[in-house]
C-alpha cells in the first residue's frame, strides 16, 4: 500500500491512542497539586499516587508483547483503550486516595501499548529504513496529548474541576478504541509452525536472557525516563518552588514543553532515518541526545530563575528527551521482526520501572527538606532529584558508547 494511505489506516488511529497515552501520564502536573490542596495529600502520596500508573503499566509489559506478536496491534489496543476509558471513569468518580490509585492502576493497563502498538505495527506495514522517520511523526501527534493536559486543563479546571477534566478523557478513549478497531488493518498470518502460548513465553524469556537485549535495554530505557518523572508531575511543582511561576505561566512553559516534544520526535526520528541510510551507528542520536541531557540537567540544579533561561532549559530537555523511540527501534531491529512487540515492550518494562521509581524515590527526597512557606518543597531538593537522574543518564550514555554491536540474531 501507499505509504501516505498507511500513514491515514495505521499511524493515525494508533498514534491517537499515543496521544491518550501521554495524556494520562502528564495530567497529573496540573491536577496534582490541585488534588494535594483538596485531598490533603503530602509529596510522597502524590508520588505514590502518579506513580502507580507507571507500575501497572510495566507490570503489563511483557504479556502485552506476547499478545501484540499474536494477536496484532488493532486487537489488542481497541480492548486496552476501552479499559483506559474504565479508568478515567473510575478516577473522576473516586472519593479518596484509595480510589485514585485503584484507577490509575486500570488506568496503567489501558494505555500501556501506547508507543508499543505503534513500533509493532510500522514493523509489520513500513520499510525498515522509514520506522524510526514514521514512528516520528507517531510520536509528535503523541505529543500532543501532553499539550492537552497543560493550559486546555489549566482552563477547564474552574469550569469542570478536576472530575470533568478525567470524564472528557474517558470520552476521548472511548473514540478512540472505535476509531482503531475500524481502521487499522490484521497483518496476514505467515505459513509456518502454529504459535502456542508456552512457545511464545519461552520466546520472551529467551529475549530476556538474550546478552544483545542488556547491552543495549537497560541504557535505552533511561532516554524516556526524564520525561516520564518530569513532564507526568515534578515539572510542575519544580516552576512553582525553584522558578517562582504561578499556576498559569506553570501551564504555559508546561504546554510549550510539549510543542517541543513534537517537533523533537520529528527531528530525532528523521535523524536517526538519515543516520540508517548514511551507515552510521544506530545508537548516535541516542547517545548524543543523552549527553545533551546530563549537561541540561546540570544547568537545572543551578536552580535558574530568570524565565528566558528556564524555558530555554526545559524545551532543549524537551526535545532530546523524545529520542527514546528511535532507541527503541534500534534495538528492535537487532532482532526478527516478528519479536518486535515482545521486544519493545521487554525495553519498555525497564523504563516504566525505572519512571516507576524515580517517581516516587524524587517525592522522598523533596520530604528530606521541610516544606516552604508557601506549601512548596525545597529548590534544594529538587537540585538533588535532577543529579539522580542525571547520573544515570551519564551512565547510559556511556554504557551505549562503549558496547559492541552484536549482529541481528535469531532466538
Amino acid at each position: 500500500m501507499l505509504v501516505s494511505r498507511m500513514l491515514a489506516r495505521v499511524t493515525f488511529p494508533l498514534a491517537a491512542a499515543n496521544f491518550l497515552n501521554q495524556s494520562a501520564r502528564t495530567v497529573m502536573a496540573i491536577v496534582g497539586p490541585v488534588l494535594a490542596v483538596e485531598l490533603g495529600l503530602s509529596a510522597i502520596e502524590l508520588g505514590v499516587l502518579a506513580a502507580c500508573l507507571f507500575a501497572a503499566y510495566a507490570a503489563t509489559q511483557l504479556p502485552l508483547g506476547v499478545a501484540l506478536d499474536a494477536f496484532g496491534p488493532r486487537r489488542v489496543q481497541t480492548v486496552l483503550m476501552v479499559l483506559a476509558a474504565i479508568g478515567f471513569a473510575t478516577f473522576a468518580l473516586s472519593p479518596g486516595f484509595a480510589g485514585l490509585a485503584a484507577a490509575r492502576i486500570v488506568l496503567g493497563v489501558g494505555i500501556s501499548a501506547g508507543l508499543m502498538a505503534l513500533i509493532k505495527a510500522h514493523a509489520d506495514w513500513f520499510e525498515r529504513s522509514r520506522v524510526a522517520y514514521v514512528t516520528g511523526i507517531a510520536t509528535a501527534i503523541g505529543a500532543l496529548g501532553s499539550a492537552l493536559t497543560t493550559s486546555p486543563v489549566q482552563a477547564m479546571l474552574p469550569a469542570f474541576g478536576w472530575r470533568g477534566v478525567f470524564w472528557v478523557l474517558c470520552l476521548l478513549a472511548l473514540g478512540v478504541a472505535a476509531w482503531i478497531f475500524l481502521s487499522v488493518p490484521d497483518k496476514p498470518r505467515t505459513s509456518g509452525p502454529a504459535r502456542t502460548l508456552r512457545g511464545d513465553i519461552a520466546l520472551s524469556g529467551r529475549i530476556l536472557a538474550s546478552r544483545t537485549f542488556w547491552r543495549f535495554g537497560p541504557a535505552v530505557a533511561t532516554l524516556s525516563m526524564f520525561n516520564f518523572a518530569y513532564l507526568g508531575l515534578w515539572a510542575g511543582p519544580w516552576l512553582r518552588d525553584v522558578a517562582g511561576m504561578d499556576g498559569p505561566a506553570r501551564a504555559g512553559v508546561l504546554l510549550l514543553y510539549t510543542f517541543a516534544m513534537v517537533a523533537g520526535s520529528m527531528l530525532t526520528g528523521g535523524a536517526a532515518s538519515r543516520a540508517n541510510a548514511a551507515g552510521l551507528p544506530p545508537f548516535l542520536v541516542p547517545i548524543v541526545c543523552l549527553v545533551c541531557m546530563v549537561l541540561l540537567q546540570a544547568g537545572l540544579m543551578l536552580q535558574p530563575s530568570r524565565s528566558s533561561v528556564v524555558l530555554v532549559l526545559w524545551l532543549a530537555i524537551a526535545m532530546l528527551g523524545t529520542a527514546g523511540p528511535v532507541g527503541y527501534i534500534a534495538v528492535c531491529q537487532m532482532f526478527p521482526p516478528e519479536q518486535t512487540g515482545r521486544v519493545s515492550t521487554a525495553v519498555n518494562t525497564l523504563t516504566l520501572g525505572g519512571a516507576f521509581l524515580v517517581q516516587a524515590t524524587i517525592g522522598w527526597i523533596l520530604d528530606l527538606w521541610p516544606r516552604t512557606a508557601s506549601d512548596g518543597w525545597d529548590p534544594d531538593g529538587y537540585s538533588w532529584a535532577l543529579a539522580l537522574t542525571a547520573a544515570l543518564q551519564a551512565l547510559a550514555a556511556l554504557a551505549m558508547a562503549t558496547a559492541r554491536r552484536g549482529r541481528a540474531i535469531s532466538l
